[in-house]
């Protein structure tokens, strides 16, 4: 007589359970490969950067580029064969460079954590805000990359919130700190940086391929008015947002712009960084980073940020006028303060009634 099983549905359900926690992550591509994806790509940079040129060339829109308000969503789809469910990319953009890096806890959650990935894109015509705006952004997504792994890890949601990990063979793997998702470095403008002073071409070039070495970043130049990089950068963004084969063509040279996927550089192919005219022992640097960005600030001394007002309020940025909004909104503001001043007078009249 055959057995006949007493376990309860709840047993069954927590023998799932199990099953797949305890499931490699080969098992679970597996499986994923009969079903759709859905991974988030965030975009940030300079401010006017170039962000959204990039994501529009990547959707395929032949469309003028607006600024950014704040931030903004939309997402592309992808079909990988015929009659098959589209993959979902969902992709957000921060505009205002560094000024609404606070919202960057808006496109980071529990949910996407697993299945993020960041663009970053740096204004290569600006270098003198280029560290402040690499390092703020970074700095901002990567601290709400760790808000969000740990409390995932209090729920005891560890597989969702794993964190990259590099294979063994990657280059300078204990020398680097890699970023939490995978990173994609964009230099932008590269046809104005192309008629800069070769010295200063090559310190940006340098300084770019370390720290996109020393994240574990893919690292690309563009131009808006050269569609060899556009292609390009679109293939660097598909990669990421629908999981296809990454670029493996490297470009290192200074006077082109650079293409160097993830995992094909090396300290050692980079060299140290360009210093003329100081000894680096003078420099007091607390380790490689710091070090340079000591050397690129002599070279590109940083903007006063006393003297750069960071507009937290995008009704305010001049990026963003309209002027009849504006308009009536300067009447509305009038006669807010005019509100004010009567009601502060019958206020006053009212003490001093006996």
């Amino acid at each position: 007589m055959p057995k006949i099983s007493s376990d309860t549905l709840w047993d069954i359900a927590a023998a799932e359970v199990r099953s797949r926690e305890n499931r490699t992550d080969e098992e679970d591509a597996e499986e994923d490969a009969h079903f759709p994806t859905q991974r988030t790509v965030f975009f940030m940079g300079s401010k006017a950067g170039g962000k959204t040129t990039i994501l529009l060339r990547f959707l395929d829109r032949d469309e003028a580029a607006k600024p950014t308000l704040a931030l903004e969503y939309t997402f592309g789809r992808r079909a990988r064969g015929h009659n098959t469910p589209k993959d979902i990319a969902h992709l957000w953009e921060l505009g205002g460079g560094i000024s609404l890096s606070d919202l960057v806890q808006i496109p980071i959650t529990a949910d996407n954590i697993s299945s993020l990935s960041v663009v970053l894109v740096l204004d290569l015509s600006k270098p003198n805000v280029l560290w402040e705006t690499m390092e703020r952004l970074l700095d901002s997504a990567r601290s709400q990359l760790e808000k969000v792994s740990a409390s995932l890890q209090k729920t005891g949601e560890s597989r969702s919130s794993k964190q990259r990990v590099l294979h063994k063979d990657y280059p300078d793997r204990e020398l680097i700190n890699p970023f939490p998702v995978p990173l994609l470095i964009v230099g932008s403008k590269f046809d104005i940086f192309q008629d800069f002073d070769s010295e200063k071409r090559k310190v940006i070039c340098k300084t770019l391929r370390f720290l996109a070495h020393f994240y574990g970043a893919s690292l690309m130049f563009t131009s808006s008015k050269s569609e060899a990089t556009m292609s390009k950068s679109r293939t660097f963004v598909n990669q990421l947002a629908f999981g296809t084969e990454r670029p493996k063509s490297v470009s290192t040279d200074t006077s082109k712009p650079l293409a160097i996927p993830a995992g094909f550089d090396s300290f050692s192919q980079i060299g140290p960084p360009v210093t003329s005219d100081v000894d680096i022992g003078t420099l007091h640097a607390k380790n490689p980073l710091d070090l340079w960005k000591k050397v690129f600030e002599r070279v590109f001394p940083p903007e006063n940020t006393r003297e750069r007002k960071e507009l937290k309020d995008p009704a305010k940025d001049p990026q963003y006028s309209e002027p009849l909004i504006d308009s009536i909104r300067a009447q509305k503001d009038q006669e807010l303060e005019q509100y004010k001043r009567e009601q502060a007078k019958s206020w006053k009249s009212l003490a001093l009634d006996p």
